[in-house]
């Protein structure tokens, strides 16, 4: 064999030993990269959308959920819904008894054990009484109110103001001296009772508190607003109408009421007075006074501009008081001055309850028996004028 076959066949073996190369095998194909893209796109994709609706039904749910507890009484705020044992413990009191309740409630309720019957209402409960009694109460929204523990208040009064006098270089100084008095404000006791129905009772979506404590407000708020407008001071407070010593106003008139004695009337406080000073009468003189006009013919009442804002006389706040007397002769039937500085009322801490489930059973009610504490009285007459009629 020649130098060159030899060549040749030694090629030829290599060639035979080297694999052959396919379209398939060649990992840099650009169609194979393209379908290898697509499909973990598409697979990516589908994770997407599987985990985006897992997250809205998840939202959905919780939508629901909130809406559940805005339509709640409480408007879902989860911080009014975590009430304290002592109100929960009243809560069913009203609706169970002493009877049915559980051990540890039953505990807590005995810690606010009248001594003289029933048990204290918790402070929410006190609270939304007081504020009840508050928007109703025509004179508990003009003049100081203060809390108290005791069975009377007893403040200091100034009787004696220090003087001077003008003096020459040798002659003697008077002595300049401070005397003060007391005046005493008793505390006295309202109670009053109302009947609830069984099915009331037992019926859970109602809100039995919220229920007794509207009805509890309207009774004392009525009753004290009386007492302190017009109390004679007997096992009750002394009222407004009642106080001694206050400067009256002759109108010059039985049945008409003079619109520059009202102007008179309201200057003839002292400043410190007259600036924060409030008118108060009835709805019907009310009625009539919204009929006055000045010399230019513009009404004297004028009606508030602004919600929430109370009606004004010469510039001044009117409160309604519906136990202020008629306009007739000899009357009162309208003050002026500054009511906060004038009286004073002072609610003992703490309300009894007491739960009757006897007295009313034939009728299917239990009553429930209240009492609280309250007194009231003046404390600065120099601050208040009142209108005679005659």
């Amino acid at each position: 064999m020649t130098k060159h076959a030899a060549l040749a066949v030694s090629a030829a073996i290599l060639l035979a030993a080297r694999p052959i190369e396919t379209r398939a095998q060649n990992d840099d194909d650009p169609l194979a990269t393209a379908t290898r893209t697509v499909e973990e796109l598409r697979s990516g994709f589908a994770e997407f959308r599987t985990s985006s609706e897992t997250t809205i039904a998840e939202l959905r749910t919780q939508v629901g959920d909130l809406e559940t507890r805005m339509n709640r009484p409480n408007g879902g705020n989860q911080q009014n819904e975590e009430v304290t044992i002592e109100r929960r413990a009243f809560g069913n009191f009203l609706r169970l008894g002493t009877d049915r309740m559980i051990p540890d409630e039953a505990r807590a309720l005995i810690v606010g054990d009248d001594t003289k019957g029933g048990y204290l209402a918790p402070a929410e409960f006190q609270t939304e009484v007081i504020r009840g009694i508050v928007e109703i109460s025509p004179i508990r929204q003009a003049v100081r109110v203060g809390s108290t523990s005791a069975g009377s208040v007893i403040l200091p009064k100034l009787t004696g103001r220090p003087t001077a006098s003008w003096v020459g270089e040798d002659e003697d100084r008077d002595e300049t001296t401070m005397t003060y008095g007391q005046i005493e404000i008793p505390i006295h006791e309202l109670a009053c009772y109302i009947d609830v129905s069984l099915r009331l009772l037992e019926d859970s979506a109602i809100n039995v508190e919220s229920e007794i404590a509207t009805e509890l407000s309207q009774e004392f708020a009525v009753k004290e607003n009386a007492a302190f407008s017009n109390g004679d001071g007997a096992k009750k407070p002394k009222g407004i109408q009642q106080i001694a010593g206050i400067a009256e106003i002759a109108n010059g008139s039985a049945g008409v009421v003079n619109a520059d004695k009202l102007i008179g009337m309201m200057y003839a406080l002292p400043q410190q007075y007259r600036n924060n000073g409030s008118w108060l009468m009835n709805g019907t003189t009310l009625g009539l006074i919204r009929t006055l006009k000045d010399t230019q013919g513009n009404y004297l009442w004028q009606p508030s501009l602004q919600a929430g804002q109370p009606s004004t006389l010469l510039g001044r706040p009117v409160i309604e008081d519906p136990t202020m007397p008629n306009i007739a002769n000899g009357t009162f039937p309208i003050m002026y001055g500054d009511f906060n500085k004038a009286y004073r009322i002072y609610d003992r801490v703490g309300m009894s309850v007491l739960r009757d489930p006897y007295t009313q059973a034939t009728k299917g009610l239990v009553r429930f028996h209240a009492r609280r504490r309250v007194g009231g009285g003046p404390v600065l007459t120099e601050a208040l004028r009142k209108l005679k009629m005659a």
